[in-house]
């Protein structure tokens, strides 16, 4: 699990296109998860083979999206929290669906912890 700040404003037609592109990388590579962008950060857990997730996490540190990225948690797992790859951001186009909403519906396995960066995240307002 990983947290970052946006280098520059990104748009929703953006955030789709990377969930698109990292939803094809990540099932080529086994890893599933969640990605959270509520306009300023990303939040991000990756499941997966260990040697695949280190290397997402590295593409992601040279990313120019990406700046002061953190690690909040690095452990293995006996079970995957989330099934399938999910993103859920933040769109002012769509204001009635609310992003604590979405971000709830993709956590009904994940741990305590985990549910709590996530539903954080999702109730900070965009700036």
């Amino acid at each position: 699990m990983y947290i970052s700040s946006a280098a520059s404003p990104v748009p929703p037609a953006q955030c789709a296109q990377i969930a698109q592109d990292a939803a094809v990388r990540n099932s080529r590579d086994d890893v599933t998860g969640l990605l959270l962008f509520n306009g300023r950060r990303f939040l991000q857990v990756l499941e997966g083979p260990r040697q695949n997730v280190e290397r997402i996490y590295e593409r992601i540190g040279r990313d120019g999206r990406h700046r002061a990225l953190v690690m909040l948690r690095r452990q293995d797992i006996a079970a995957r929290e989330f099934g399938d790859w999910g993103m859920a951001y933040d769109d002012p186009a769509h204001p009635s669906e609310s992003l604590r909403h979405k971000v709830d519906a993709l956590l009904d396995k994940a741990g305590p912890s985990t549910r709590a960066h996530f539903i954080g995240s999702a109730e900070m307002h965009r700036p």
